[in-house]
């Protein structure tokens, strides 16, 4: 990292700027349609295993502590308008290139983790859709692993995802969970379904209401997440520093808004013991409160949504390797190009073995919550970050965070990530793989560095 700053002066100067494409409307759209998708889609029904019928409270609680943590990014982005994100702010702040190692692996982790997790959320509304009748277990397991390989057959042919693509996959999206709360407020007015459930807290055995609300809190906590991929497009935004608080925070209201009008559709229509059971909740909302309307439309509706989650987060993951071993903080091969695709090949082959590991061994509740618990640990460094940098003066104005949110914001994401909150082992138990991989990996890279110093 500090290698790649030290050249930054010439590779700027050898090439041309990116070109600063996006407006407010661009960029809104953006940071929507990287947050709606997989995690309302299929984490729903988890949540509400949590917590019973007021399952829109542990969303609107994530959603509290996203917009705490986009101050944060809203600081350091515009103080910094440069396309690096949570690793550029933690390599300025601490200087440490461990750390920064493992806040970008981290970052990288929680794409894998959260394309499983669209994974298995496809093969439920697949098995809906094409009325299958393949089981929980090894059948569905079957097509998520099928799935993620056509996905990195497209990965490794290239793919080139443009805003306005991101237009048309974020419309397809919305359309979806509007569908959803149009159905539910239509079914609700017509005196259907049970608006009493709202205030029903039913905690699993031997949990207290308040931590069954912060347990589902950090699994809702997946819903969320995507709009800090937003800081990485500050080089092509126009006036980032103008333009970037007031979109941020407006997508962050526009999707809490959507995301707590579906929970409570879902829980009117259904009850949280049956919305809870399979990998496709939002289809049984649909199914209740509107009998006529055709199933596979929406099971379509939901296959693509979760396929767009899926397709993004391998491309971050494999470029993110790609960067890291071309950066030599991760093995050299890791890097290797395709000569006629022109894609990172082994980047692509390493992240996609990875996530069939995951899909086969960890089911859809723990690959939402480790994908949650990794980006809390990240949203926690990047918010005491934000106070490190403070010392650091630029001559430019930029926003600024009142003092105490990222305080408050550094406090809630630690406590969500850590097991007071009643979060599950099993979160833990992957990140802690996928970690020690990445310290595997960090020990090979200096193991070998040194080998070929000693030599040279």
């Amino acid at each position: 990292m500090a290698d790649a700053e030290a050249r930054g002066g010439t590779l700027e100067s050898e090439q041309p700027a990116l070109k600063r494409v996006m407006g407010s409307g661009l960029l809104l759209l953006f940071v929507v349609g990287d947050i709606l998708g997989t995690g309302i889609y299929a984490l729903t029904g988890k949540v509400a295993a949590q917590v019973g019928g007021a399952v829109w409270l542990p969303f609107l609680l994530a959603f509290a502590v996203a917009v705490l943590t986009a101050f944060s990014y809203l600081e350091l982005v515009t103080k910094y308008p440069r396309a690096a994100g949570a690793a550029l702010y933690t390599h300025k702040a601490f200087g440490i290139h461990f750390l920064t190692f493992m806040v970008t692996f981290a970052v990288m982790c929680s794409g894998l983790t959260s394309a499983s997790s669209a994974s298995k959320a496809f093969a439920g509304n697949f098995a809906e859709a094409f009325d299958l009748s393949i089981g929980e277990g090894t059948g569905l397991t079957a097509v998520a692993i099928g799935f993620m390989t056509l996905i990195a057959l497209i990965n490794f042919r290239g793919v080139g995802e443009s805003v306005r693509l991101n237009v048309l996959l974020t419309c397809v999206e919305l359309t979806g969970l509007l569908i959803v709360i149009c159905i539910g407020a239509w079914a609700i007015g017509g005196g259907e379904g049970d608006v009493s459930r709202l205030v029903e807290f039913n905690s699993p055995p031997g949990e207290t209401a308040f931590f069954s609300v912060t347990a589902a809190t950090s699994l809702a906590f997946f819903a969320m997440v995507g709009f800090e991929d937003s800081v990485n497009m500050a080089e092509e935004i126009k006036d980032p520093v103008r333009i970037f608080p007031k979109v941020m925070l407006t997508g962050l209201g526009v999707t809490g808004l959507i995301y707590v009008l579906v929970a409570v559709s879902a829980i009117t229509l259904v009850s949280p013991a049956d919305l809870s059971e399979g990998e496709a909740p939002l289809l049984k909302v649909v199914e209740a409160g509107a009998p006529g309307f055709p199933l596979s439309v929406f099971a379509f509706i939901t296959m693509f949504a979760v396929a767009n989650s899926a397709l993004i987060n391998m491309l971050m993951a494999s470029r993110l390797l790609y960067g890291m071993a071309n950066e030599r903080v991760l093995p050299r091969f890791l890097g290797r190009v395709h000569p006629v695709r022109r894609t990172p090949w082994a980047g692509i082959v390493f992240t996609t073995l990875v996530a069939f590991g995951l899909i086969w061994f960890a089911d859809l509740t723990a690959l939402g919550g480790t994908t949650a618990l990794l980006l809390l640990c990240v949203f926690t460094v990047v918010n005491v970050a934000v106070l490190v940098l403070r010392r650091d003066r630029v001559e430019h104005r930029h926003f600024r965070a009142p003092t105490a949110i990222p305080v408050v914001g550094a406090a809630a994401c630690a406590y969500l990530a850590g097991p007071m909150s009643g979060r599950a082992a099993a979160d833990y138990r992957v990140a802690g793989v996928l970690l020690a991989v990445g310290v595997l990996l960090w020990a090979l890279t200096c193991a070998t560095r040194r080998f070929a110093s000693s030599a040279g």
